[in-house]
């Protein structure tokens, strides 16, 4: 087969879905890569390195495309890259169909098998989804102490504290894996952190785990009653495959205080927050209720030599059984990667998918018989 590595033109996207160390293992099991020049540059792996590897490296975005069978990407397919897929073609990335009814409708216009690296399932984890959160939670944690400094329109508080000075309040809607990261960065800085959580079994983790931190259900009353002494709030809500629900609304944003910061890991799927809206690295904050909103919607690609390895250290062994055996026979030889079709041949075979958009939802294992 012949894999595809375009360079993600996402602004300020700096990852690559494939290392050379990666391409070189799918060449030696007789497959061809074929990567974008300049994919890997942002990640801090020169064209030479794929080369070395056996990959052909080409100059255009469109051929990549053109010759690939499978196209591995790090995020979703933007406008101008819709007519580049065809008929027949896997296309191996982070979709978030969820959140965008136009970029569902074109994929599926487009006729191309879709696999979502987000929606793929092992044990009730989201192994595809998970170092990318991990990253996320840390730095939310990082960016969140950085605006609340005076000089960036924040209130001035340091999370930490000194001796004598209370620290600051970090409240984290949610207690997956983005959350408890975003927990274990801020309780590490000293800070006050409260995680709200809907799953006891979850919380009785969190309070082993995390014994510095506080847990505390999750509902509106609860985080309405967080919201007035908070400085850094930062959500990490997760529904798999679907939109993340709003648990703030406006009126909510309000009782927090000026200059308090609010980071939403959440919003690659639509955010948590009723005031969110997606921002870029370039342009990461706004203000809205005298709140700073920080609402990247591709948060781990500031540190994309990390995120790079970890992505692919996670995805490879997909990606090989997808170059080995094509669909639907991967699908039978791991039945876990089924849990990540979202799109087969222009059909939406996902649930929440289908449900999010209205859209008519096409059962792909019964009609494959798996």
């Amino acid at each position: 087969m012949i894999i595809g590595v375009p360079k993600e033109i996402k602004p300020q996207e700096n990852r690559v879905a494939l290392l050379p160390s990666a391409a070189y293992q799918l060449i030696k099991r007789g497959h061809q890569v074929v990567v974008e020049s300049n994919a890997g540059f942002g990640s801090g792996f020169p064209d030479a390195d794929y080369e070395r590897a056996g990959a052909v490296v080409v100059g255009a975005h469109a051929e990549v495309f053109a010759q690939a069978d499978l196209i591995v990407k790090v995020k979703e397919p933007l406008a101008e890259e819709y007519p580049l897929l065809r008929p027949g073609q896997i296309l191996f990335t982070y979709l978030h169909l969820a959140a965008s009814k136009p970029l569902t409708e074109a994929l599926m216009r487009s006729g191309a098998t879709c696999i979502a690296y987000e929606t793929v399932e092992v044990n009730r984890r989201l192994p595809l989804l998970e170092p990318m959160s991990e990253i996320a939670g840390r730095m939310s944690v990082l960016v969140g102490g950085y605006f609340l400094a005076k000089h960036e329109g924040g209130c001035g508080v340091l999370l930490g504290g000194v001796p004598g000075v209370l620290p600051g309040k970090v409240v984290v809607i949610g207690g997956g894996t983005a959350g408890v990261n975003a927990a274990r960065m801020a309780t590490g800085l000293g800070a006050d952190v409260t995680i709200l959580e809907v799953d006891v079994e979850r919380m009785r983790f969190l309070d082993i785990t995390l014994s510095t931190a506080h847990t505390l259900y999750s509902n509106q009353a609860h985080i309405l009653d967080m919201l007035p002494d908070v400085d850094l709030l930062i959500g990490a809500v997760l529904v798999p495959g679907s939109k993340a629900p709003k648990l703030i609304n406006r009126e909510m944003m309000r009782v927090m205080k000026p200059g308090s910061v609010f980071v939403d890991i959440a919003i690659d799927q639509g955010g948590c927050a009723e005031t969110s809206r997606a921002t870029t690295h370039q342009d990461p904050i706004y203000v809205e209720e005298d709140v700073i909103h920080y609402c990247v919607a591709n948060m781990p690609a500031a540190y994309a030599r990390t995120a790079t390895q970890a992505l692919t250290n996670v995805t490879y062994r997909y990606i090989e059984t997808l170059a080995d055996h094509g669909v639907p026979k991967a699908f039978k030889r791991d039945p876990n990667l089924l849990g990540g079709l979202n799109l087969f041949e222009g059909k939406v075979t996902h649930h929440a998918i289908a449900e999010a958009h209205g859209l008519e939802f096409f059962d792909y294992k019964a009609a494959a018989g798996l």
